[in-house]
Parts: structure tokens; C-alpha cells; sequence
């Protein structure tokens, strides 16, 4: 561990977002058999880098050589190199159940949501619906299995395709009977529908008959940083697609109440996850004074977003603090993203300050509450272990 793992001071706190390295060998052994020659798998090119293979071919986004930092939380190199290989640079609790127990006691999480690693990496490249829905399903079934002896506090998560909406309600039934607790999509789709319209209406009523919540997560797009508009460096690209995936994420959002889904599906839970959550005030500010200065009446934007949306933001946002009880205390989470490397692993510190700017009952929603009730979680906390993680 390339840093020193803190306490979190209180109780009752849940990791709304945190994500796992998946096994190399995931989608060649959890895929069906009629699939399995198009597996996703890493290879190695005649530099000595690792590289991803989607559907047989090489893929285009994913750099050479960056798997093997995809778990570099904390560490100051993040240079690709052949000695750097993904199946041997998996930090503490990455890809190993019993790790990540121990890892969550040590720091004091209760449970933790899980999303994938790989996962976030193919859909930008793979166009066809049946091969999207095997991957999707084979990975459900492993993280299904990984979460299984946990007593409840790995919480596996389903992977869906808007390729294929029909069939994704279908795997979201199989997935929620194996054990998972909620299912996410990605901020685009190759039919360029935008998320709320209805052609996506198969999903949404089926999670509302299975009573799991949907979230929109943040993955590699298909669209550069301002596409059509600037040619962006190579220098600043970085620090504006950051910024950039969180309008995507917006667009997504917005689409729900712009497009009648949410008064279609009363009963839908729909988050936002990794796209900072200090944005939410003002977006719905706008999105109402906008409506009202166009039509004469002010839509009800807040409370269809009190009633059933949900937001998971950084612990090192500031200024959240100071809006979560304007915009609804029942509505917000925080999340770790470990072990992703874009994120900083001083989070117990940032969280605490965090914290310690909300009230009690505020500060309990956050942490914790809102997760458990929205994702109706249920789990067995046992005996603590204190054992020197950082030391193994």
C-alpha cells in the first residue's frame, strides 16, 4: 500500500462508489460458450505493454500500458512501462473479497457499492448489442460471486447496455435474483438516445417492478472534449475532459425531466455517480427559472429530484456542505473511488472535514443512511479486526 490507510471517525459510513480490478481471465471463464472466443482479455504487444482486446481487436482508446495503473491510488508514478502489468499491480482489497473486507474494517466503512474497472473501458468501442449484453452478463455473474460470502457488505451492482434495452430488463431481472442490488448504464449509447427517452422504458419499468435503483456512471465516451467545436492540446485535454464527462453526465440527467420520464415512472430511483455533486444546486435552479421564463410556469424540477433521484459526490468537494440541505439531505452520498488513481487517497481527511460541516442527522443521511435506504441494504457487521493492513 503506497500510503498510510486512516480511521474514518464515525460510524455507520457507506462507500457509494467504489470499484474493483477485475480478473484477467473474467470474460474468457464467466462468458457463455458461444461467446467465448470474442472475450474481452489482455495481451501483450511487441513493446512489452499490455494492451485491452475488445471483440478481437485491439482497442483504440485504452492506451498501451495503462492497464497497469488502473489501481494506482496514491502513487506518484503513473507511467506506463512493460515491468508495469495489471494482474500484478493490483493494490490491497482490488481484486480479492477478504482484502477488501479487511481494508473497509480498517478504515471503518461498513459496506461498500462495487463497480467494475475494466467494464468502464469496452462499451466506447463495441457497436453490437449480443456481444455488449455477454460482457455485461458475464461480468455481473463474477461480481455476483466476488460480493457472495461478504455477509452483505460488498454490494455488487449490475452492468446494463442501452444497446439493448429489452434485453438489459431481462438481465437486470437475472442479476437483482443473484444478488445484485441496483444496475448502472454509461452516459451514452451507440443509437444516440439520450437516457430519459422512451425507447429506454422497458428498463425503467422493469427496475421500478424490481424495485432497484438505476445510476448513470461516467466511462470512456466515444466523443472528444468539445467535438466539432475546439481542437483541444494534447496538454490541457486532460483537465477538460474531466470536466467535460461531467456535462455528459448532466445531459443524461437532465433528459428525465425534460423528456416526462420521472412523471412516466413515478417510482424509478435514478442516481448520478462520479461527476461531483456541488453542480446539482445550480442545475436545478436553472432548469426550473428557464422552464418558467419560456412557459409561464415554474416546473416542479426540485421535487421531482427530492422524490427520486440521488447523487454520490467527491469528499473533497467544499462547497457541497453548504448546499446539501437547500437541495434535500435525502438525496446525497460520497464515495471513495478507490483504487482509481484520479482521485486522491486522502479521502478520510477530506471526509472528515466534510463531515464536520454537516448536522448530525444531515451527516448520517450522507454517510451512510441514504445508500442503505435507497439500495435497501442489508448486511451483518462482524467483529472488527485490527490488523496492520498497510503492513502486508
Amino acid at each position: 500500500m503506497p500510503y498510510e490507510i486512516k480511521r474514518f471517525p464515525y460510524d455507520g459510513t457507506i462507500d457509494a462508489d467504489g470499484h474493483i480490478l477485475e480478473p484477467p481471465d473474467l470474460w474468457e471463464t464467466y462468458l457463455e460458450n458461444e461467446f467465448k472466443e470474442r472475450a474481452l482479455r489482455i495481451k501483450v504487444d511487441d513493446d512489452g505493454l499490455e494492451y485491452l482486446e475488445i471483440n478481437g481487436t485491439p482497442s483504440k482508446f485504452t492506451s498501451r500500458g495503462s492497464l497497469g495503473i488502473m489501481g494506482a491510488m496514491g502513487e506518484e508514478n503513473l507511467m506506463p512501462s512493460p515491468e508495469r502489468r495489471y494482474a500484478d499491480s493490483m493494490p490491497f482489497g482490488a481484486c480479492d473479497a477478504s482484502e477488501r473486507i479487511s481494508l473497509m474494517d480498517q478504515e471503518n466503512l461498513e459496506c461498500v457499492l462495487l463497480y467494475p474497472t475494466i467494464g468502464l473501458l469496452w462499451e466506447v468501442e463495441e457497436t453490437d448489442p449480443s456481444i455488449s449484453l455477454a460482457y455485461a452478463r458475464a461480468y455481473n455473474r463474477w461480481i455476483a460471486d466476488f460480493c457472495r460470502s461478504s455477509g452483505g457488505r460488498l454490494v455488487p451492482i449490475a452492468m446494463l447496455t442501452l444497446l439493448d434495452p429489452s434485453g438489459s430488463a431481462k438481465e437486470l431481472e437475472r442479476a437483482v435474483k443473484d444478488g445484485c442490488r441496483g444496475a448502472w448504464v454509461n452516459p451514452f449509447n451507440h443509437n444516440r438516445v439520450i437516457h430519459g427517452h422512451s425507447d429506454h422504458d422497458v428498463l425503467f419499468k422493469k427496475c421500478t417492478e424490481l424495485d432497484v435503483p438505476l445510476a448513470i456512471h461516467p466511462t470512456f465516451h466515444p466523443y472528444g472534449t468539445a467535438s466539432g467545436i475546439f481542437d483541444w492540446p494534447p496538454e490541457g485535454v486532460g483537465m477538460a475532459g474531466m470536466i467535460w464527462l461531467r456535462s455528459i453526465v448532466q445531459q443524461a440527467l437532465i433528459s428525465f425531466f425534460a423528456l416526462g420520464t420521472l412523471d412516466r415512472f413515478p417510482t424509478l430511483q435514478l442516481g448520478v455517480l462520479e461527476a461531483g455533486s456541488g453542480w446539482i444546486g445550480p442545475l436545478l435552479d436553472r432548469l426550473e427559472a428557464y422552464s418558467a421564463s419560456i412557459t409561464g410556469k415554474k416546473p416542479p424540477v426540485r421535487e421531482y429530484f427530492r422524490r427520486q433521484c440521488f447523487i454520490s459526490g467527491d469528499p473533497d468537494e467544499t462547497a457541497v456542505p453548504f448546499i446539501v440541505d437547500h437541495v434535500g439531505a435525502d438525496n446525497f452520498m460520497w464515495a471513495t473511488d478507490y483504487p482509481h488513481p484520479d482521485h486522491p487517497h486522502t479521502w478520510v481527511d477530506d471526509l472528515t472535514t466534510y463531515a464536520e460541516r454537516l448536522s448530525s442527522a444531515t451527516r448520517n443521511k450522507v454517510l451512510g443512511d441514504n445508500v442503505k435506504r435507497i439500495y435497501s441494504l442489508d448486511y451483518t457487521l462482524p467483529e472488527r479486526r485490527t490488523e496492520d493492513v498497510a503492513a502486508r
